[in-house]
């Protein structure tokens, strides 16, 4: 688990500077699917993250507005703010925490109960899919997409014994 959350901020930071090379516009521009727009994506994939994270430790939710958050240094900055909490609480997992219940209300009113690896798993799902819409954009603007590969990021060591 904490590996892949490792691998999902190190495909996030080369989003990042892959953004750099795009316009504001670019940036912003309405695109077919996700949230809207490429740099909205990203910061609703910080918001994502943060939020479930803030709620699995009973603390309230992250209830910032993109409109705050258009540019991409701001974007990154949030990102940076937010990641040292996200941090601490995925590099302190421990199979404990697997099955602690975390109960969430509804809109309508509904609770529904899940474990806190399944959300976990669902915060790491969640980033993965976006950056598969990113990859799209990516082609539609003339770019080549950050590579989603895993293998050859140095993630997991390994040693010829």
């Amino acid at each position: 688990m904490k590996t892949f959350f490792r691998y999902n901020w190190m495909v996030r930071e080369e989003w990042y500077r892959w953004c750099e090379e795009l316009s504001e516009e670019e940036l912003l521009q309405t695109r077919t699917g996700g949230v809207g727009s490429i740099l909205h994506t990203l910061f609703h994939i910080v918001d994502v993250e943060w939020s479930w994270i803030r709620l699995l430790q009973g603390k309230t939710d992250f209830e910032g507005s993109f409109d705050d958050y258009k540019s991409l240094n701001q974007v990154r900055k949030l990102d940076s703010e937010f990641r040292s909490e996200v941090g601490n609480f995925v590099n302190n997992w421990d199979d404990r925490m697997e099955n602690q219940l975390f109960y969430d209300t509804l809109p309508d009113g509904k609770i529904v109960t899940d474990t806190w690896g399944e959300v976990i798993r669902h915060v790491i799902a969640h980033e993965i899919h976006h950056i598969g819409q990113l990859s799209i954009w990516a082609r539609e603007v003339g770019k080549k997409p950050v590579s989603a590969n895993f293998i050859g990021r140095g993630l997991i060591s390994h040693s010829n014994k």
